[in-house]
């Protein structure tokens, strides 16, 4: 594999893609440079956060959670709605829950037209975001978004909704109750709050009793698939131990059914989007995760893979072109909403976070 770019070069690209990415409200762009991303993304966000913070960047992951605790608590009266009906036992609506992405300025997005905006993960994520960012400091005046974002959540685990891909909004999803036991127990340590910590254990539970096929956890209780987001269970969430049974089983999948023929890791097998190619921040996520558990060979591959395919200016992109699954949905995607993300945010965060030892902080 020829190497392109070098770690310095990515480190560097990466912190200055992520800042200039960064609104003057705190609030991160999921991508400057595609039609549709100029959106931010709570999941998103929250992994920039955890590498500005690992390589020292702090007051942007700081700006970033006083944005989202903004933006949370205006959406006070509409939180108190969803979890009132929810408690109630209704059927609420994708459309009436909160929304997954916001406008930099931390609004609504105008319904312009049909795309999923109903997740869940991205509020979780954050939670355990800014538990890792406090670092056992007390959130202060972030206290009463913590408390708006730990109620919903509470109020809303069991409800299906749209994955990390957005996709499947009919259904539930390994990697999303993941993200809701993650930040419920962050939530639980900076309130002080053990009922939190009890509802997490409750969504573990569940997870493993739903989520397991064949000794390994799959996408979701209705999907035996493996999906590369997955690696969240132990890399950052720790959820689940690294050396857990179905975690090594799960792991040596997606090296296995998700690997493209030059190394990189795709989402899952069947996937359309831009037809369904490697991603540089799926490969730099398995590169993380071998990286936290001691897997120097899996960490370099990952290095080397992500280097060789970055884009020009030491950018990174959201997926290759040239190894589809599916050849013949790329083109069809090209003419819909032009090429493929470049550069994407959280990919940069990604690449940080392989590179860093810098810890997150899990539990304390």
């Amino acid at each position: 594999m020829t190497i392109t770019l070098t770690v310095d070069d990515l480190i560097t690209s990466g912190i200055r893609v992520i800042s200039e990415g960064q609104a003057p409200s705190g609030g991160y762009i999921a991508s400057p440079a595609f039609s549709q991303y100029g959106f931010a993304w709570l999941r998103d966000g929250s992994y920039c956060a955890l590498a500005m913070d690992a390589v020292g960047e702090a007051d942007s992951a700081a700006a970033f959670h006083a944005w989202v605790a903004r933006t949370i608590t205006g959406q006070r009266a509409r939180i108190a709605d969803i979890v009132t009906r929810l408690d109630r036992g209704e059927t609420v609506p994708s459309r009436d829950m909160l929304p997954t992405r916001y406008t930099l300025a931390g609004a609504v997005e105008p319904e312009a037209e049909e795309w999923p905006n109903f997740q869940l993960d991205g509020y979780g994520t954050w939670l355990f975001a800014l538990h890792s960012h406090l670092g056992g400091r007390s959130p202060g005046d972030l206290s009463d978004a913590i408390v708006l974002a730990a109620d919903y959540l509470r109020a809303a685990w069991r409800v299906p909704c749209y994955d990390y891909w957005e996709e499947s909004g009919d259904r539930r999803h390994t990697s999303t109750l993941a993200s809701i036991a993650a930040g419920l127990r962050g939530a639980s340590r900076m309130l002080g709050d053990l009922s939190l910590d009890a509802l997490a254990d409750e969504v573990v539970a569940d997870l493993r009793k739903t989520c397991v096929h064949d000794g390994a956890f799959v996408k979701g209780p209705d999907d035996d698939r493996v999906d590369a987001s997955l690696i969240s269970l132990a890399t950052p969430f720790g959820i689940v131990p690294a050396d857990d049974p179905a975690m090594l089983a799960t792991i040596a999948r997606i090296r296995t059914e998700l690997a493209s023929p030059s190394g990189g890791i795709r989402r899952y097998l069947g996937d359309t989007y831009f037809g369904g190619n490697p991603w540089h921040l799926l490969t730099a996520w398995l590169g993380w995760h071998d990286r936290v558990t001691g897997n120097t060979s899996g960490r370099e591959h990952a290095r080397d893979w992500v280097l060789a395919h970055g884009s020009p200016g030491a950018r990174l992109a959201e997926q290759l072109t040239t190894e589809p699954q599916a050849a013949d949905f790329v083109q069809p995607w090209i003419d819909r909403w032009g090429p493929v993300a470049d550069p994407l945010l959280w990919s940069h965060a990604k690449f940080l976070l392989l590179e860093s030892d810098a810890q997150v902080t899990v539990w304390r």
